[in-house]
């Protein structure tokens, strides 16, 4: 009995479906999700893997499936049809993807605003102008300059100021030494912000962090207790603001299991909220290249119960009676080229008297 060829693209399509949402659910691609936004990131990316997974199939299996039906056969010299087009097929083909991309586009859009991509409280602060509707381009430029004479307050000095007045930070970073640019007139950017989800828009985060970038280290300061250290603990449970800046170059904060990176900015104030749910060590990355020993960047995260968090920060209350260059884990202004990679040259094989020519 011949099956008709209807029967066979519906059970290939069934099979292609089962095996797109298996894969796009179980491809093992990312770190575990160690924060709220983490899983809304995750369905967004699985999304993705599920509809490229079928195209992918699709495609290839059509590919395949031609190569050997149509295939030359011996003895065969004629030419080919001529095939001139197919107007219907070509529509299908067109809108299927312009429907895929703009559904995409569409979910993306919601993720970015339930992890707090678009911070309504930010437009407030610097409403739209007709000045900064007229001037596609420079506003962008505006960002990443001063722009002296403006009548509006430079918001991200008063981040800075706000940021400053705990004496840990203040010892920490050098915002006396850069200058805390404005932003374009009207157009609101203070610095790269992610802000709270939509249901805690306008409140408090429960933890402040101040985060510090330079090379090659980062530096942590809670506000709240006054404790410096060269890693970063979290409670799960509790949203973290962190506020980021660079002390020299640019560097951006990732740690692959949050799902978030955000740049660290000399003369800006980045901000990024989320709340941890996972206990575990991570690890912060520099995703940002920032000089020659970028790569050895690094900082540990952990995240742990409150009542392990609580009992961390009365050992470091403890540690932080000392000189603030005891209280940092590494602190890396002490350290030649040298004794800064010793740790990572060890892990590597490479003898001390090669990193010395290599520097001379």
């Amino acid at each position: 009995m011949k099956i008709p060829s209807s029967i066979w693209t519906l059970l290939i399509g069934i099979v292609l479906t089962l095996v797109s949402f298996w894969y796009g659910q179980n491809h093992g691609l990312l770190p575990a999700a160690a924060t709220d936004e983490a899983v809304l990131v995750d369905g967004l990316f699985n999304t993705m893997m599920i509809v490229s997974t079928g195209i992918f199939l699709l495609v290839e299996g059509i590919l395949i499936y031609s190569a050997f039906k149509y295939r030359r056969r011996a003895g065969d010299n004629e030419d080919g049809p001529p095939v001139e087009g197919n107007i219907p097929l070509e529509i299908l083909w067109t809108a299927i993807p312009a429907i895929i991309v703009f559904g995409i586009s569409v979910y993306s859009f919601d993720v970015y605003n339930e992890i707090g991509g678009f911070d309504p409280h930010a437009i407030h602060e610097a409403p739209m102008n007709q000045e900064s509707m007229k001037m596609p381009g420079a506003a962008l430029a505006a960002t990443l300059s001063d722009t002296p004479g403006s009548t509006e307050p430079n918001l991200n000095q008063e981040k800075s100021d706000q940021a400053m007045q705990d004496p840990a930070t203040a010892k920490v970073r050098n915002a006396d030494q850069i200058p805390q640019l404005r932003s374009a007139p009207g157009v609101g950017s203070v610095a790269p912000t992610i802000g709270g989800s939509p249901d805690r828009a306008g409140k408090p985060a429960e933890l402040r962090v101040n985060v510090t970038g330079l090379q090659y280290a980062w530096i942590f300061t809670y506000p709240e207790t006054g404790i410096t250290t060269g890693e970063m603990h979290l409670p799960i449970g509790r949203e973290v603001k962190i506020n980021m800046t660079a002390n020299d170059v640019i560097h951006a904060f990732w740690v692959p299991e949050f799902r978030l990176k955000q740049d660290a900015i000399p003369g800006r104030q980045s901000e990024i909220r989320f709340t941890p749910k996972k206990a575990g060590d991570y690890v912060l990355i520099c995703a940002e290249l920032c000089g020659p020993y970028h790569g050895a960047m690094r900082a540990p995260v952990v995240v742990e119960t409150e009542e392990a968090f609580d009992k961390w920060q009365q050992e470091q209350l403890v540690a932080s009676k000392e000189t603030l260059n005891q209280a940092i884990a590494v602190n890396p202004g002490d350290l030649s080229p040298n004794e800064f990679l010793a740790h990572y040259t060890k892990e590597m094989g490479i003898q001390p008297e090669i990193l010395h020519q290599v520097h001379h």
